[in-house]
């Protein structure tokens, strides 16, 4: 948790080519408007105006970089995008940012993991289920992929028992988990995932192979062709 506490603003584009290359792993945040991405990530990093919660949800058309590490040197980033399918929006604009998204998800080389975010009590949506689509070639790849259930609170436990085996069957191998910001539920679990994520065990080396049948250093070899007879 005290490395997602770290977290601090690093820039903002309107258009995809305006990201600057990034050479540590890149966390994207996405979810429909009213889905509680920004409250998620603010909860996350414990900093209550981090991510912009418009009061016109789907206004906010910009993407937002956070670093996240230590004593100021960055080994992670976030990237908030912006919310879609909300009913408000001009189509040309949700047009527009879809392909921007899409055109992020598909040619971001830094990024590591996808987080999405969906109100429980709709589910995957057809937009959601449309990004699903759409990242699934990477995720097969390796690409990390979380759907975080928020505003869990607003469930019964049995409410959530079911809504978490219904997305687990749709979410294309990617994890599954409830979040309520109000009762603090899963947030933990949610920042140590993307510690992982951002923070990869390499595995050990393998040792060199030897040649069990070779004698051990210093010792006598007898020339194959010598005479066992003589002296």
């Amino acid at each position: 948790m005290g490395w997602m506490h770290t977290a601090r603003f690093l820039t903002t584009a309107a258009q995809l080519h305006h990201l600057p290359p990034i050479d540590v792993p890149e966390i994207a945040f996405v979810g429909r408007s009213n889905a509680g991405k920004s409250t998620c990530i603010n909860t996350l990093t414990q900093q209550k105006q981090l991510a912009f919660a418009s009061k016109k949800p789907g206004r906010t058309q910009h993407i937002n970089l956070f670093s996240l590490g230590k004593q100021g040197v960055t080994d992670a980033v976030l990237a908030d995008l912006p919310g879609y399918g909300y009913a408000a929006v001009a189509r040309g604009a949700k047009l527009r940012w879809q392909q921007v998204m899409v055109n992020y998800l598909v040619s971001r080389t830094s990024l590591t993991g996808i987080v999405l975010l969906c109100d429980p009590r709709l589910g995957l949506t057809e937009l959601d289920e449309a990004l699903l689509e759409v990242v699934r070639p990477r995720v097969e790849e390796g690409l990390k992929f979380l759907v975080v259930l928020t505003k869990a609170d607003k469930l019964t436990r049995a409410e959530q028992a079911k809504v978490l085996s219904i997305t687990r069957l749709h979410a294309g191998g990617g994890e599954v988990k409830m979040f309520s910001a109000l009762k603090k539920q899963g947030v933990d679990d949610v920042a140590q995932l993307l510690w992982q994520w951002a923070h990869p065990v390499r595995p050990a080396a393998e040792p060199e192979a030897t040649d069990d049948s070779a004698p051990p250093a210093g010792a006598d070899v007898a020339p194959e062709n010598s005479d066992k007879n003589s002296l």
